[in-house]
């Protein structure tokens, strides 16, 4: 999957950065943001740029492109793409370029795709503006297109408008944009990052294959290093706007030079990786602010190996190899053994938690979710209500199941429209369930959040995904942990001030946050923030709605790390929901995949991730991008799209896209609830046994062994 790794001398690069400086005039001053950037990339060469949000990585990518807003330029250096230098053309002449020469894929399909126009029209204006194709010629090359790009009955879908697909399918939509005019540069900018891991891993195994096919040069920018690891031949790192070390994959991850890229290699959760095992490490500190940069290494300040010679000399880009440079200046100590192997990139091997989860004849159940169901009911037509046609509903939760014990994580998984947001906030209350039971401790709890106690409000709190969610912009930190203090833990008064101090240092923050706006926080301070409101009222369970899929490597490290010592101090239960099953395998004791509203498989973190499987799990663990170059993982890929929830498959909802479905029993019968022991249920009509077997053989070409077998 790798493109090739390092410059070919006797071959021109299509995109050549030469010592590129961007800065952007605030407050009458210009600011340089990026900094003294050079880089090449080939053709048929995925380049990936990582680093923290704040590193200037789409910043470069944007000035490389000359899609900078008003206030910012490339203020010095060179950006030549296949020879001509960009930043000497004009606005006109960049229109040229633009679409033709190159294209970019944005991180989010919708906000790029016109609503107003259907999809067929979009791709074909651009073969129109940059070719002068007739209308009839410009549709059917942008069928040819959307076929490209694997999208089925591309006919249908060239008639449809960008509400009616799906985010993976807007997404090769845009991909098709881009190759439109087979152009030699494509920028990508984290065009996966909202995806789920299967319709991530189809995308990228798009793009390797187009960029191959096309022999276009690719720059991907990401924060996701498995990703990077799987899709790009080299890889830049960036901190602060400045280059910190440039290799191919293979050598970056297995003989990083830097001090920031060892860090950020051991910040990621691996699949398999368990709270119970490691620590994450995590990067001590913040990105410096771009107005008040150090005056050294601007790395020095979070650095475990700087000196003093650190803080006051900034270091140079150097080779350490052919195709390897570095600005650090220790990586020959570094390079040789001498030091930093025993403080980077290690994994604290003492476990997080000091109490393992009870098993389960021990368990003190807290929470029973019985049966629930929560349906939306979709509106009809003028037409439908006339001609008498039953009303349509999307089943969000369907019949779902399970008991959450003191102590212990729930991790939920599956992908977008699975039911696992629903599922969660009708717990919480946010949403009234239709049907069945939910209990705090034998206790009923009422549908609606508004009809429960005070008691019940203080034992059950939630984390969401957008911290914003449960931070005022207008109050202060201070105020948005006082007022669940005063409401729902009922502290004196004279005692909030030191209770609310006592919760910022739980979540490693300082005394002087209380007095700050959560716009004067950083995505991750916020989300620190979120979390020690929920704990305010001392909970015994907390719900956490994809709580670290939006933030870096390094601050989801320490997010994690902090959920896991605030569960080993006060033995906190918490249901953890994430489409990143290495994050969900780190943190959680039992894992249930859910698919289209119905819990397919539910065991121990151990059985989940070992064979037998239900299917649907087997394919979500195969598509997770593992951040080693080395290691290239037998895929399952799921070509198609997840079902309307309006319109459920009859039998096993899986049956549709199942590479192991062995037939009409599959389409037409419910498949049984079976027992694999040990608490380990799958939900599936292939004999356990069997799966077992099967789910040892090669994962290409399953469909085809099934067939072949029957």
């Amino acid at each position: 999957m790798n493109s090739p790794t390092g410059p070919d001398p006797n071959i021109a690069p299509v995109l050549d950065i030469q010592n590129a400086t961007i800065s952007y005039r605030l407050g009458g001053a210009w600011i340089d943001t990026v900094r003294n950037v050079s880089l090449q990339v080939q053709a048929g060469q995925t380049y990936g740029i990582v680093g923290e949000s704040g590193s200037g990585k789409t910043t470069l990518l944007l000035g490389m492109m000359r899609y900078l807003a008003d206030n910012g330029r490339v203020s010095e250096g060179k950006v030549l793409l296949e020879g001509e230098d960009l930043l000497t053309k004009s606005i006109p002449q960049m229109r040229e370029i633009w679409g033709k020469k190159m294209s970019m894929v944005p991180q989010d399909p919708g906000g790029s795709l016109n609503p107003s126009l259907k999809i067929g029209a979009q791709v074909a204006e651009i073969s129109k503006h940059h070719y002068g194709l007739s209308d009839r010629e410009a549709w059917q090359r942008a069928l040819d297109r959307l076929r490209e790009v694997r999208i089925a009955d591309a006919e249908r879908v060239a008639q449809r408008y960008p509400h009616q697909l799906s985010g993976g399918m807007q997404q090769r939509v845009l991909i098709a944009m881009a190759l439109s005019t087979e152009p030699r540069l494509l920028a990508l900018d984290e065009p996966t990052t909202n995806l789920d891991v299967t319709t991530e891993a189809v995308v990228l195994d798009l793009f390797s294959e187009l960029v191959r096919k096309h022999q276009t040069a690719a720059i991907y920018v990401t924060h996701n290093l498995g990703v990077v690891a799987q899709v790009c031949g080299r890889a830049a790192v960036l901190y602060a706007g400045e280059m910190m070390e440039d290799a191919s994959v293979s050598e970056l991850f297995e003989r990083p030079l830097h001090p920031y890229t060892m860090e950020l290699l051991s910040c990621v959760p691996r699949l398999g990786e368990s709270q119970r095992g490691v620590r994450l490490r995590t990067i001590k500190g913040n990105i410096p602010s771009q107005r008040n940069l150090p005056k050294g290494c601007i790395f020095a300040p979070r650095c475990p190996l700087a000196i003093e010679h650190c803080f006051h000399v900034r270091p140079k880009v150097e080779q350490a190899a052919p195709g390897h440079t570095v600005s650090c200046h220790r990586w020959q100590e570094i390079a040789s053994g001498t030091i930093g192997h025993d403080i980077l990139g290690m994994r604290d091997t003492q476990p997080m938690m000091t109490v393992l989860p009870p098993k389960a004849a021990q368990r003190e159940t807290l929470l029973e979710v019985d049966d629930v169901n929560k349906a939306f009911p979709v509106n009809a037509s003028i037409l439908d209500q006339i001609s008498g046609k039953p009303k349509l509903a999307v089943r969000a939760v369907d019949h779902s199941s399970l008991t959450l014990a003191k102590g212990e994580t729930i991790g939920i998984v599956g992908e977008s429209g699975s039911g696992k947001t629903t599922l969660a906030r009708c717990i919480v209350g946010l949403l009234a369930r239709d049907s069945g039971e939910i209990k705090l401790t034998a206790l009923e709890l009422a549908p609606k959040v508004e009809d429960r106690q005070t008691e019940v409000l203080k034992r059950l709190q939630m984390v969401f995904q957008n911290p914003e969610e449960s931070l005022n912009p207008y109050h202060t930190i201070g105020d948005a942990l006082r007022r669940p203090l005063l409401q729902l833990a009922k502290v004196p008064a004279d005692q909030v001030d030191a209770r609310m101090i006592e919760l910022l240092q739980a979540v490693h923050l300082s005394e002087s946050y209380a007095d700050r706006f959560p716009a004067e926080l950083s995505g991750g301070e916020k989300q620190r923030a979120a979390i020690a409101r929920a704990f305010a009222t001392d909970p015994e369970i907390v719900v956490c709605d994809e709580s670290v899929s939006a933030l870096d490597v390094s601050v989801q490290a320490s997010i994690l790390n902090l959920l896991s010592e605030l569960k080993a101090q006060k033995q906190t239960a918490y249901l953890f929901i994430s489409h990143d099953l290495a994050v969900v395998s780190y943190l959680a004791d039992t894992i249930a995949v859910v698919y289209l509203g119905q819990v397919m498989e539910i065991g121990s973190r151990d059985a989940i991730f070992n064979p037998p499987q239900h299917p649907y799990t087997e394919a979500l663990i195969s598509a997770v991008p593992i951040p080693d170059p080395k290691v290239q993982t037998a895929r399952i890929r799921l070509e198609a799209d997840i079902p309307s929830p309006v319109n459920i498959p009859t039998g096993c909802r899986f049956h549709t896209r199942c590479p192991r479905k062995i037939g009409a029993i599959c389409e037409q019968q419910e498949p049984p609830w079976v027992n694999a022991g040990e608490g380990h249920f799958i939900r599936c009509h292939i004999p356990l046994d069997e799966l077992k077997i099967t789910q040892s053989e090669p994962k290409t070409g399953l469909k085809e062994q099934r067939e072949a077998h029957a």
